[in-house]
Order: C-alpha cells, then structure tokens, then sequence
C-alpha cells in the first residue's frame, strides 16, 4: 500500500512539473483525467498480468475510457510518471512500451499496423514529449530524450534526442543548432514546406 501511494505522489509531482496550470496536488488528485487514466491502468495491468483476469482487466480499462476519455490497453507496459494532458483522445495500444517521465498530449495514438499477434506497437525511450494529435504507428522505437510535434506521423524508427515534425514524421535534431536553416533561425518557421 505504501507503495502505492509514493508511486501516486510521484504521478501528481510530475504533473505539477508538467503543467504550470496545476494549482495543487489536490486539483491534480480530482480533476486530472489523464493522471487517472495512468492509475486504473495500474490496476489493470495487474489483472492483465494475472491468470484468469484478463476480461476484468479490459473491462476496467473500457470503464476507464469512459470516464477519462483515454484509453489504454491494459497490456500495455507504461514506466514511472507518465503525465498526459488532458487526455481526450488518447489511446495506447496492447503492445506499446512507455518508459519513464514520458509525456503524451491530446489525442495521441501509440497504435498498431499489424493484425498478427507479436510486438505490434511503438516503444518510447525515457523523457519522451508526444504533441496534440501525433500518431505513432508500428513497433518502432522512439529514442530516449526525443520531442515529437503536434500532429506528426511517425512510422519509422528515430534515435534519441530526435525533433520529430510532419507527415510522415522526419527528423530536424540536426537542424536544431543555431545558425540559417535552425530551428532557432526565425526563416526556418515561415518555410511552408516544414509542416508536409
């Protein structure tokens, strides 16, 4: 029980850390759909793990659809401090692998392209930031420290510390130092270009 309740502590730390709207803990514990989506999962994955408790664990999961607007398999592994904001939208898949102090926006996809019955989802590294509307596809591998931007399409795979943009989803990391062409030279947000 103990550790449950630090495990809690540190979800309602990390959105505070996460979101400079938060007020206090208190607000986080009753008002943040995304952080109550991360603990039913909890307890879903749980039963998911244990046998004979797989259709309560989806069942509870569905309940928690319901109520957060997010929806997580219960198969799926998610590491400490997963904060998603807001919420609405999300969904995770059976096979996706989260690790730690990762955050998701709205209505992001960790979704599958295979109807086969293996590794079907995408594994994000530690210390990943997911934008509003970005859709993850496949078992690919996102790279510790890496930023994928709002509305991005990601199929294949990027390295840590990747700035993931655009449909499909490339990788501007190299780009990101100073100078013309950088993501901190004010031309390079005017190249309409940068968004196909």
């Amino acid at each position: 029980m103990e550790r449950i309740a630090a495990r809690a502590r540190e979800d309602v730390r990390a959105a505070r850390v996460h979101d400079p709207a938060a007020r206090s803990g208190l607000e986080i514990v009753l008002a943040y759909p995304g952080v109550h989506a991360v603990w039913v999962h909890r307890v879903a994955h749980r039963w998911w793990r244990s046998p004979g408790l797989r259709l309560p664990a989806r069942l509870l999961s569905q309940f928690a659809r319901f109520l957060t607007g997010v929806e997580i398999h219960p198969g799926a592994r998610i590491g400490r401090r997963l904060f998603i904001d807001h919420g609405m939208g999300v969904v995770i898949g059976e096979t996706a692998v989260i690790g730690d102090d990762v955050m998701l926006y709205h209505a992001v996809t960790l979704g599958g392209k295979s109807t086969r019955r293996e590794q079907r989802h995408p594994t994000l590294g530690d210390r990943v930031t997911v934008g509003a509307g970005a859709t993850i596809l496949g078992p690919v591998h996102i790279g510790s420290d890496s930023s994928v931007g709002a509305g991005a399409v990601v199929v294949k795979d990027a390295p840590a510390g990747a700035i993931l943009v655009g449909i499909p989803a490339r990788d501007l990391s190299q780009q990101a130092s100073t100078g013309p062409g950088s993501l901190t030279d004010p031309a390079f947000y005017l190249d309409p270009g940068i968004y196909i």
